[in-house]
């Protein structure tokens, strides 16, 4: 293709954002897309919603198997994935201060892989010849609501504690701004980790979030990003069929940019309790 001085010229080639599931990247099964951001992203449905749940299920067993050192180090290959698409993610609209932050977050996070036992587990004094133990354990596939803004800093936010502890996460991303949930997908695909531990979907979070609530091989739900408190009561509700742990969004605003604190990653966490007896 040439303009009209003879000048060789190209078409730009358009991106489609789509899916992120079992390490991934499916258009919708039903072909549907939306139009946001200037961009054309994939609209996931119910079946891609079960799809999801089925790669988050299949990845429990070789993540939490996973040595805690071997999760560190791979939580923090995505912060360096991350810090070397920075400008990538400011050029999204992404404030540079959040990108930073998000970065961070990931090395944050990646430093208490090996440290959750230590600081939430330990020896339980007991009136007998026994030891007893109690250590943290992954809970197992746990349904994200992100937050719609920020949306790249509130994601890893709610992500990044979900899957530190072994757990693996299906995550229904900013309806509004998707474009960094699925390039940090493009992150996390080149980052180690394996396929199904993050699966990322994008569109009407109203059209899938209760059948994430209700689906009965999720095991735990995060409402951060439900912003109705009518709606996340409904959501808890439908969660409450296998008994689901569920984190409520939080009653005010929330400043990202602060200390997260640990309660994200233990709210995830199971404790296990071993009786050993002593040896004469």
């Amino acid at each position: 293709m040439s303009d009209s001085g003879g000048v060789a010229t190209r078409v730009a080639v358009r991106k489609t954002y789509k899916l992120f599931i079992g390490g991934k990247f499916p258009r919708s099964e039903s072909g549907r897309t939306y139009q946001v951001q200037d961009s054309n992203v994939a609209l996931a449905s119910r079946k891609d919603l079960r799809d999801a749940v089925v790669a988050a299920r299949a990845a429990v067993k070789g993540w939490s198997g996973a040595t805690a050192y071997n999760r560190g180090q791979i939580l923090y290959r995505v912060a360096e994935m991350l810090e070397g698409r920075r400008e990538q993610f400011v050029a999204l609209g992404e404030p540079a201060d959040e990108v930073d932050a998000a970065i961070d977050r990931w090395v944050w996070y990646a430093g208490w892989s090996d440290k959750l036992p230590q600081v939430f587990g330990g020896a339980n004094p007991v009136a007998g010849p026994y030891f007893n133990l109690s250590t943290p354990e992954p809970t197992g596939v746990v349904g994200v609501v992100a937050p719609a803004e920020p949306s790249l800093l509130g994601l890893v936010s709610v992500v990044a504690p979900v899957i530190v502890g072994g757990n693996t996460a299906v995550v229904l991303a900013s309806p509004t701004r998707p474009l960094a949930a699925v390039t940090l997908a493009e992150v996390l695909a080149t980052s180690d980790l394996p396929g199904g531990v993050v699966n990322i979907l994008t569109g009407a979070v109203a059209e899938t979030a209760p059948w994430l609530a209700g689906h009965l091989d999720v095991d735990a739900l995060d409402l951060t990003g439900v912003a109705d408190p009518e709606v996340a009561t409904e959501l808890e509700q439908a969660a409450a069929g296998n008994l689901k742990r569920v984190l409520r969004p939080a009653a005010g605003p929330v400043d990202w940019l602060a200390d997260p604190g640990t309660r994200r990653m233990t709210t995830f966490l199971e404790t296990k309790t071993v009786w050993h007896p002593k040896g004469s």
